[in-house]
């Protein structure tokens, strides 16, 4: 008897072509597998390194100028004989612009108390502080509007004064041209905005001062008039509780008690 051989079974065909697709990849993982060798990703690349931005090498310190005592003498000579051009000359060579003498006085203060305008000017162009005190705290420019020095006021006012600084009764330069009676620094104090109103020590504004210590003539009328139209005020009362029109009256200053009051003064 002949024996049959089983009939295979018969597979579809879609099914054949998907395990034809089947063999080929996991043979392929499975050898990747085995060896190791599985696709690593690509390193990063190094992000380059910044370039360092090149500086400039330090710049030595100026060397320091060394006193020049003849020099110093120099310019102690050429203040005390208002010579600009000998007081340029003594700085060049190396005198102390800054340098005390007597008094605790700077160059530029001893110019200002003899009125060395060429001297002062020399100075001051050449850096001198117009705020430098001395011992009795005097700077060029307080003293310069106490005395009524114009032009070294100028000076002073165009190269840094401080406005707000004062004497040793504590008043600003104003006080004291109120007191004198000078117009012109009074006109350019007030045009570079200094306080109208400040008090001193005593108690008394430039107003008060120009009544309290002044005279009834022109020229304080022409300060008080200033002084008013700069926006002092008539009715601050001094430390005894007066005010400026009833101090004025009380020393029979009529034509400045006349000013007051049509600014508005009472007693």
């Amino acid at each position: 008897m002949t024996r049959t051989a089983p009939a295979r079974p018969v597979v579809p065909p879609r099914t054949m072509n998907a395990r034809r697709l089947l063999v080929p990849a996991a043979i392929a993982a499975g050898l990747a597998l085995l060896s190791g060798c599985a696709a690593e990703p690509a390193p990063e690349k190094p992000t380059p390194a910044a370039t360092p931005t090149p500086t400039e090498a330090p710049k030595p310190d100026p060397e320091p100028v060394t006193p020049d005592p003849q020099a110093n003498a120099d310019l102690a000579a050429a203040v005390a004989a208002n010579d600009g051009a000998a007081v340029a000359s003594a700085i060049e060579r190396g005198a102390e612009l800054e340098l005390r003498g007597e008094g605790g006085r700077t160059p530029l203060v001893a110019a200002t108390k003899v009125n060395a305008i060429a001297a002062a000017t020399a100075l001051i162009e050449a850096g001198a502080d117009v705020n430098a005190k001395d011992d009795i705290q005097d700077s060029a420019y307080l003293y310069a509007g106490a005395e009524g020095y114009d032009e070294i006021l100028r000076l002073t006012l165009a190269n840094g004064a401080d406005l707000a600084s004062t004497n040793r009764f504590g008043g600003t330069a104003l006080i004291p041209a109120g007191e004198h009676g000078h117009v012109e620094v009074t006109r350019m104090l007030l045009a570079a905005g200094i306080d109208p109103d400040h008090v001193n020590d005593l108690g008394w504004t430039a107003l008060q001062e120009a009544v309290l210590l002044g005279t009834d003539g022109a020229d304080h009328q022409e300060t008080v008039r200033l002084l008013l139209a700069g926006g002092a005020d008539p009715n601050l009362r001094d430390g005894q509780g007066n005010t400026p029109l009833a101090n004025a009256q009380a020393r029979g200053m009529w034509a400045l008690a006349e000013l007051i009051q049509a600014a508005g003064g009472v007693q």
